[in-house]
């Protein structure tokens, strides 16, 4: 009974680190998520600076997984060279050995006094900084608590003959150490949270100094598995270049130090006497080797990377969506921005629509009605599935940016969803109608027909733009834009009633059908102002409730 109560409380100090982890990363990511995404896509311009970002956003999130997934989606459709997104992984493996090194002092004290420090700023507004910061001060206190209770729970069962005789087989067999250690890494999702259970291990001498460097290079080498695993899919193998690329870098790391470490451990403990401390400085020996290894080649290993994984050159259907990365759901700022760069997708498919339209009014081709029409098929799968991918998005994990960049990017692609249901049910119908009768709109009213729509494509791109960048002054420059196209309604339909006035129905006919024409643009119009323009001005608190004139009635 005893031994069993033993392992319930010795998985209960395991899960207590893995909980503390998880929020010392999701409390940084929602403070600093943003940033941290916004330093690291400018850093990567050269493979010195890719490194370095690696190592301190890493360190802050304490998962280089998360890294390489911001990386991935900086690195998918080729927004940056593999050369650097190469040299960020490398980065990021040295940056998960500075909380290794700083965990590695005996800090336990600290534990009350940071979970003390978190619950105060965590029981703030939930809209502040300060309340993410709460996060990440309880999860290192709930850390460094873990880390005290397994060496607790160590010290009573450190000479059991049974524990011995099992470790010391062990042991024997470093490779079999380092399967292991891939393995719980793999599940446990945190290499830092491994590394630290063995340097626990090691303190209170349960395992043997050569044991622990193996459990050790098997974290290292588990820690690339996730990404490669659960990361980008799809048919494209360039997909695969950069988590491939992280975990053969691993692979032939853990292979050199197995040769070498009967030559390393025994001086690397001579020079520490502290085992924790010896685990620690192996795990920072072990990555600062690999990448001053790797760095001078990874030009030559990128084109390695690129000659073994070519870009799949097969247009893909474009009914797929190609940036909502499962992987990334764990990791808010990388899923919203899998989920922003997938709806810039309906941008482009719904301009295409546009221009579908315009030839068709201009042309009068059956066909080219029929296939602009499918393209709406397009619009609706990939509007489905940014709705599923952001909806699965846990909430909790979610600051309150996070929550409006959510928010936006679901009015963005459900208002150009709409519009190109527009284009479909409306307006080219109304072309077929055009075509099927015969009708022909005078030369002036033609001409403005379709520079209204080459307005329309030029508003399409400017929400697009707008969606990125998030400029005021574009967003009331869009907005302006309803004016011209209810201008243009409004003096198409004085024409009408004119020519109705006049008796001439053939005519009347055709300024009917033109003023259709115009009130399906002027509602796409509106759908792009409110898919880009309206967001950032309610923001700003510059979006008023109603046009309507507000008298006071003294």
């Amino acid at each position: 009974m005893g031994f069993s109560f033993t392992l319930i409380n010795l998985a209960g100090a395991i899960a207590l680190l893995l909980w503390g982890t998880h929020m010392v990363q999701t409390g940084i990511q929602r403070a600093f998520g943003a940033n941290l995404r916004s330093v690291l896509g400018s850093a990567l311009r050269n493979r010195a600076s890719a490194f370095l970002a690696g190592i301190g956003v890493t360190a802050l999130l304490q998962s280089s997984t998360a890294t390489g997934l911001m990386t991935a989606g900086f690195a998918a459709g080729g927004m940056v060279e593999l050369v650097p997104a190469l040299a960020v992984m490398l980065g990021a493996n040295v940056g998960t050995t500075i909380i290794v090194q700083a965990l590695s002092f005996d800090v336990a004290a600290l534990s009350p006094a940071l979970i003390l420090v978190g619950v105060m700023l965590f029981r703030r507004d939930s809209s502040t900084r300060a309340h993410d910061l709460g996060r990440v001060f309880i999860g290192l206190g709930l850390m460094l608590l873990a880390l005290h209770q397994l060496l607790a729970l160590m010290a009573a069962y450190e000479d059991a003959p049974n524990l011995r005789l099992l470790l010391k087989a062990v042991s024997t067999t470093p490779l079999l150490d380092v399967c292991l250690a891939a393995a719980l890494t793999w599940a446990a999702h945190s290499s830092v949270a491994v590394v630290l259970l063995v340097m626990s291990l090691a303190a209170k001498g349960v395992i043997a100094p050569d044991a622990a460097f193996a459990l050790v290079l098997g974290a290292n080498l588990g820690t690339a598995i996730n990404p490669l695993i659960e990361g980008p899919s799809g048919d494209d193998p360039a997909a695969k270049r950069l988590p491939l690329g992280n975990f053969l870098t691993r692979v032939t790391g853990v292979m050199l130090a197995l040769a070498a470490l009967p030559l390393v451990g025994p001086v690397l403990t001579r020079i520490e006497g502290d085992p924790a401390r010896a685990v620690a400085d192996f795990h920072t020996l072990f990555n600062l080797t690999l990448a001053a290894l790797f760095f001078p080649l990874l030009t030559p290993y990128a084109a390695l990377l690129r000659r073994w994984l070519p870009q799949r050159v097969d247009p893909a259907d474009p009914a797929r969506p190609l940036y909502l990365d499962p992987a990334a759901r764990e990791t808010p700022v990388v899923a919203l921005g899998a989920a922003a760069r997938e709806a810039l997708r309906l941008a482009d498919v719904l301009g295409e629509m546009l221009q579908g339209a315009r030839d068709a009014l201009e042309r009068g081709d059956r066909r080219l009605i029929a296939e602009t029409r499918r393209r709406d098929d397009v619009l609706d799968h990939l509007n489905t599935a940014i709705k599923a991918y952001l909806t699965a998005l846990d909430p909790d994990e979610l600051g309150e940016s996070d929550h409006r960049r959510l928010n936006e990017i679901l009015a963005f692609a459900m208002n150009l969803e709409q519009a190109g249901d527009i284009v479909d049910r409306n307006l080219l119908p109304h072309a077929a109608k055009k075509l099927k009768r015969g009708l022909t709109f005078p030369r002036e009213e033609q001409a403005a027909l379709i520079g209204l729509i080459d307005r329309l494509a030029t508003n399409l791109r400017t929400a697009a733009s707008l969606f990125v960048t998030t400029d005021l002054r574009t967003a009331h420059r869009l907005a302006d834009e309803k004016v011209a196209f209810r201008d243009a309604e409004a003096q198409a339909t004085t024409q009408h009633f004119e020519r109705l006035r006049g008796g001439r129905l053939e005519a009347a006919q055709t300024s009917a059908l033109h003023l259709d024409l115009l009130r399906d643009i002027k509602l796409i119009n509106s759908h792009l102002v409110a898919a880009a323009a309206y967001p950032m001005l309610e923001r700003s608190g510059e979006l008023l409730p109603s046009r309507i004139s507000r008298q006071d009635a003294s």
